[in-house]
Parts: C-alpha cells; sequence; structure tokens
C-alpha cells in the first residue's frame, strides 16, 4: 500500500483534505461533524500548532469565591525580593471531567475563607536551560567548567544587553534572534564525568518562556563556543537542552524550586471550624497524613500531597498553558502542623510552568478566563502561579479530610454520587 501524503500545513485545502480522510473511515458518524464546527474560525486556531483539523470542546466549572492574599515579588541585584502583598476575591475557572473535583475545591475554599483565607508566596521565579557540553575528557569538562565559572558576569552581560544587535528582528524573521524579555540571572555549573552542564537560569517576565530561552540559550552556546575556540579542549558535542533543565519533566533537582515559579500557599482551621466544614478532626488528618508519607517513601513516590494534579490541569486548560508542563507543575510538598487551636495547612508547588502572554494564552477563551482571574498586565504570571497553589490547597484540604473520615466512607460517598454518567436535571 503506497504512504498517504499528509501534509502538516494550515492553509484551506490541507484541512480540508485532513477532514475529508476522518469523513471517509468506518467508524466515522454524522454526527462527529461536531469536531469540525469551528468556534472562533479555522484562521484563530491555526498559527498555535501544525495540521490543525479540528478543534475540542471542554466544560468548565468556576468555584469561588477564594479569599487570598497575594505576594509581588521580582529579581533586584541578584535577589528575589517581596516587595508587596494585597487580598482579592477570585473565581476559579476549571476545564475538567472528574466528578466531585469542583464540588471538593467549592467545599476547601468555603472552609478556608472562614478560617480567615489563604495566603500566598512565591518564593522563586526563573525557568532554566540545561546547554550540555560534550568533551573527549573530564579534564577538559573540568576546565571548561572552570572558565565558564571565572566568564560568567562577562556572559551575562553579553546576552542581557538592551542594544545587542540580534535583540532586533530582520526582515523574513518571525522573532528576533535573542529574546530581549528573558534576562539570564546566573549560570549553575555541574559536571558529569567528560560532560559539563550549564543551568541557564532565566527571569521571563509574564511569559512562560520556554521558545526564548531556547533561542537565548542556542546564542550563548554559540558565543561560547567562538570564545573558548583556542582553547586545547577536543569539545566533541553540544546539546542545546540535556535533561537537567527539569522541562516538562519531574525532577527530584527541581523539587523545591530553581525551574518555574516556586509558589507556597497556607492556610489556618480551628478544631470547631474543621468538625463543621469539613467533618473531621486534625487527629485524622495526622493519622492520613502518617499513613500517606509511609506509602509515598515506600513507593518512590516524589510528590507529597493528595491531588495537587487535579487543581494544575484543569487551570492549565482553562488559561492557555502548555499541557505537557502539568507534570513538572504539579510537583507538591503539602504538611499540616497542629497548634494549639487547631491547624495550619501548607502546599509547596516546585515548580510552577505557567504565563500570560504568548502560546495558548492568545487563545480567545484563554484570555477571557485570565480575565475573570485578573491576570493580565504586570504581576500577572506570578499571581496566576498563586491561583493554582491556593486552589490546590483547598483541594487538598477538602479530599484530605474525606479520605481521613472513617472507612474513607466520605471520600467513597463523593465518588458514588459525583463519579460516571449522571442525567441532566429535569
Amino acid at each position: 500500500m503506497a504512504e498517504r501524503r499528509w501534509s502538516h500545513r494550515n492553509h484551506w485545502s490541507a484541512i480540508r483534505d485532513r477532514q475529508n480522510l476522518l469523513r471517509g473511515l468506518p467508524q466515522w458518524q454524522p454526527q462527529d461533524e461536531r469536531i469540525f464546527q469551528w468556534q472562533d474560525g479555522p484562521e484563530t486556531y491555526a498559527p498555535f500548532l501544525e495540521a490543525l483539523t479540528g478543534q475540542m470542546v471542554m466544560p468548565v466549572s468556576v468555584v469561588g469565591p477564594a479569599r487570598i492574599e497575594f505576594g509581588q515579588s521580582q529579581w533586584i541585584d541578584g535577589q528575589f525580593v517581596e516587595t508587596a502583598r494585597y487580598w482579592d476575591e477570585v473565581y476559579v475557572p476549571l476545564a475538567h471531567t472528574e466528578g466531585g473535583l469542583s464540588m471538593s475545591m467549592q467545599r476547601g475554599f468555603h472552609a478556608l475563607n472562614r478560617g480567615g483565607g489563604i495566603k500566598t508566596y512565591v518564593l522563586s521565579d526563573m525557568m532554566t536551560r540545561d546547554s550540555a557540553f560534550v568533551f573527549e575528557t573530564a579534564e577538559d569538562s573540568k576546565a571548561f567548567r572552570d572558565w565558564v565559572r571565572e566568564a560568567e558576569e562577562a556572559l551575562k552581560n553579553w546576552l542581557n544587553d538592551p542594544d545587542h544587535p540580534d535583540k532586533e528582528r530582520r526582515p523574513g524573521q518571525a522573532v528576533a534572534p535573542i529574546s530581549r524579555h528573558a534576562r539570564l540571572l546566573k549560570i549553575d555549573v555541574q559536571l558529569v564525568g567528560s560532560v559539563c552542564h550549564l543551568l541557564y537560569r532565566f527571569h521571563t517576565g509574564e511569559a512562560c518562556g520556554p521558545n526564548m530561552i531556547t533561542r537565548n540559550a542556542y546564542a550563548l552556546n554559540r558565543e561560547i563556543v567562538r570564545r573558548i575556540e583556542e582553547k586545547p579542549w577536543h569539545l566533541l558535542n553540544i546539546f542545546l537542552e540535556a535533561n537537567m533543565g527539569g522541562d516538562k519533566k519531574p525532577s527530584h533537582e527541581h523539587y523545591n524550586g530553581g525551574h518555574g515559579k516556586t509558589v507556597m500557599a497556607v492556610a489556618r482551621l480551628t478544631h470547631q471550624q474543621m468538625q463543621r466544614y469539613l467533618n473531621t478532626t486534625v487527629a485524622e488528618i495526622k493519622r492520613l497524613e502518617w499513613t500517606g508519607l509511609h506509602g509515598s517513601n515506600a513507593s518512590g513516590m516524589q510528590s507529597f500531597a493528595f491531588t495537587p494534579a487535579s487543581a494544575v490541569a484543569a487551570i492549565f486548560l482553562t488559561t492557555g498553558q502548555d499541557l505537557g508542563m502539568v507534570g513538572t507543575s504539579s510537583m507538591a510538598h503539602a504538611t499540616i502542623q497542629e497548634v494549639a487551636d487547631g491547624a495550619t495547612f501548607s502546599l509547596q508547588l516546585g515548580g510552577v510552568e505557567v504565563g500570560t502572554v504568548g502560546g495558548g494564552t492568545s487563545l480567545p477563551h484563554a484570555r477571557s478566563y485570565l480575565r475573570v482571574l485578573g491576570c493580565e498586565g504586570p504581576g500577572s504570571a506570578q499571581r496566576l502561579a498563586q491561583i493554582i497553589a491556593a486552589a490546590a490547597l483547598a483541594l487538598e484540604v477538602s479530599a484530605s479530610a474525606s479520605m481521613a473520615s472513617h472507612g474513607s466512607e466520605n471520600f467513597f460517598r463523593a465518588h458514588l454520587e459525583r463519579g460516571g454518567h449522571r442525567p441532566l436535571p429535569t
């Protein structure tokens, strides 16, 4: 059988050819035409992916209000400093099909609001590319590492120069070779035998930034090669990303931060509030925590939280984030601390990879949901990361309370009543 020619282009004839091929499949049904019924027209979606053929519609719930105290932070003279704090009331859109998720998060917000709300903090904000320089010997790699340490400031100044000629877009180019929006903060160096890994750490403003840091890392690698060409080292290869950067892969290296936005959410409940709104006690949740920590350790699990990925993925979908980053962004560590009048809760997400400009955030529906969340303009990407942390904490507290009930009956009943297909109410 001859191989079918398949175009990845998004001109009208290519789109129609792909649609007609699907229509010709033996399993195609007339009702399947719905996937070709464009909400805003294919020209709206074509810039975001190749081989555009149809669209997918997801249901969206909105939960809230969530009372959140936000922090605003920025890099000042090489230090990440909190510069302001403010309270706001937020309504959180969630795109998902997980029965019980919205109800449980709503219950969590309801309880935590009555405990005084949720406080969130941005502990770090950077994106990382790990370029690997492969040498013939470990001695060459070590000598190169020493050179990079000495040259770090010069390399940062070269790349961060606002007047760098490669920061101007040239005729015929979609973007400039070097992004002026990604600022190199530092270069961490790690040796693995004859390989020297350079962890370029960038601040990318309101963009998530993987594309811009890729361009800047590539330019920096070329500049480094130019500067070491007279050295006696035998450089065999360079890889732009070599798995130490934390991109789309959960890792111990970045579990506690260093790639994406490291955010923490904290809240407090009294004994009476836990009993009234969550139908549980501190002692019951601590027994669940003790058992779960041992289970996590025995299974080699990296995250220590109940179900953060559900909150992360649902908000990622509504706000146009890169879904490949859900795994990294949901690396979480949740804690409960008993205090005299009740308990304090915390949840830390080590690397939330989000932006409010660029990529899928430009989709019409994503822009609307970002606007609903108040995530537009300066500081909006950090705000979005903190909303995600607050939502994950609300879900964590509520779901843990259900699981901590006797025999986990509350958790079971929530899934019994909310799971599976349910007829629409009449």
